[in-house]
């Protein structure tokens, strides 16, 4: 198990071993628009909609795991930069073919990547949506292969992502 580094306020009780991200719920300007990025270019299913207000996609069958609304943002614009909010929605994959495969469909869309780095711990893809929300795509790799340091902490790194190498994963069927 890795050692967590103590935090600056002394010791907090931690949150639960088992607790995760349920699900991110995103303004959007456009919901058919932003079912396209979601839907027919990552692959996630549409769960539920409500008209032209809201959706709910997931991935595997769960109720959702991305919202995506209209309530406050119908036609508008994205947030300027240099402004707080959202930096991006991270979509783990299950292996490297799978994140392969993702970067396929990103690809074959016509959508730029933003970046792609080696963290040690992950492989990941950058990218934005259709409203310009930061998207990462990103696999993990085994947790005996996680870079630690002698003292058993996570020791991450960012590098340059060898995409070529990434592409030449077999295809998922």
């Amino acid at each position: 198990m890795l050692k967590p580094i103590e935090s600056p306020e002394g010791s907090t009780r931690p949150i639960a071993a088992g607790a995760r991200i349920g699900h991110i719920h995103l303004k959007v300007a456009d919901l058919d628009r932003a079912l396209g990025f979601y839907c027919d270019v990552l692959g996630f299913a549409l769960m539920q909609r409500y008209g032209s207000e809201a959706a709910f996609v997931s991935a595997g069958g769960y109720h959702h795991h991305i919202g995506l609304n209209t309530w406050e943002s119908r036609g508008g614009s994205p947030p300027p930069r240099g402004t707080t909010g959202l930096f991006h929605t991270a979509i783990l994959y299950p292996t490297r073919a799978e994140l392969a495969d993702a970067l396929r469909r990103v690809l074959a869309a016509g959508i730029p990547l933003d970046g792609a780095s080696d963290h040690g711990v992950s492989e990941a893809l950058y990218l934005r949506d259709p409203d310009e929300n930061g998207v990462e795509l990103y696999w993990d790799r085994p947790r005996e292969r996680w870079p630690v340091n002698e003292q058993g902490e996570l020791k991450m790194f960012t590098r340059k992502l060898d995409v070529d190498d990434l592409l030449r994963e077999p295809a998922v069927s």
